[in-house]
């Protein structure tokens, strides 16, 4: 997909927060889609088995994975490997990385992501996943101004998840876990994956805003010098959105319809 609509602005009717960005890169699982909870059970199995085959040698260690802190603070956002080395490591488990072929198990890295993906994978087709009504109307209005708008992912599924919830017309862009590894594309917290968005859609990162609701996602989109930086608080738990403002967003909203013309402001 590639944009063909110029560099129209949002306009001053939508947000004063996006009167500066001629296009919007959105991250896909917790923004678009209600996809987070799904990886982030998947996650959960996957790794609480990995604690119980190897306990680490520090009894604190041992608790299982906390679907929302854990969740957010070592693998939302990430690409599968990542996100399971980060918390593998954060509970002292030097397991041995393993290769891409490894089948689902506990005992290397690669083991646990596959183990994970074919949790996330059975869910997916078992109860599959749909857009937050708040993103879909925002969409709807960025989409009626002529808003270039593309989607990012480190997951392979985004595409079937994006098709699936409906919203994949909406995108001019869609750089996702393919994409990635076919241009060798380093995984968030770098840049990478929002800056080959801006390319194909053909407006400078400092002419576009960037959404997301991982804390290495924000902290990608500062790093890549994004005019605007929204981070989305799906969990409204304590310290979400300060963790979120201190990893680089701009602005913090708990659902993407506050962004939207006729929403109330502060």
């Amino acid at each position: 997909m590639t944009a063909d609509k110029g560099a129209a602005r949002p306009g001053p009717g939508i947000s004063p927060a996006w009167r500066d960005a001629e296009a919007v890169v959105l991250d896909t699982d917790g923004v678009i889609t209600d996809s987070a909870r799904v990886h982030a059970a998947a996650w959960k199995t996957a790794f609480d088995a990995c604690l119980r085959d190897h306990p680490p040698d520090d009894p604190r260690e041992r608790r299982p994975f906390d679907a929302r802190d854990d969740y957010l603070r070592h693998v939302d956002g990430r690409s599968r490997l990542d996100g399971a080395a980060a918390f593998l490591d954060s509970r002292g488990l030097r397991l041995p990385r393993g290769s891409a072929d490894d089948p689902p198990g506990t005992g290397t890295v690669c083991a646990v992501a596959a183990y994970k993906e074919r949790l996330f994978t059975e869910r997916l087709r078992q109860q599959g996943v749909d857009a937050y009504p708040g993103t879909v109307r925002l969409l709807k209005e960025l989409h009626s101004r002529s808003v270039p708008l593309a989607a990012v992912s480190a997951s392979r599924h985004a595409r079937e998840l994006l098709t699936h919830a409906g919203v994949l017309p909406f995108f001019d862009a869609l750089v996702d876990g393919h994409e990635a590894a076919r241009l060798r594309l380093t995984g968030k917290p770098d840049p990478a994956l929002f800056l080959e968005a801006a390319r194909r859609l053909g407006v400078p990162p400092g002419r576009c805003a960037v959404v997301e609701d991982a804390l290495a996602g924000v902290a990608a989109g500062r790093r890549g010098g994004f005019a605007l930086v929204v981070g989305v608080d799906r969990t409204a738990g304590p310290g979400t959105g300060a963790a979120l403002r201190e990893h680089g967003a701009d602005l913090v909203v708990r659902d993407l319809a506050e962004l939207l013309p006729d929403a109330p402001e502060d």
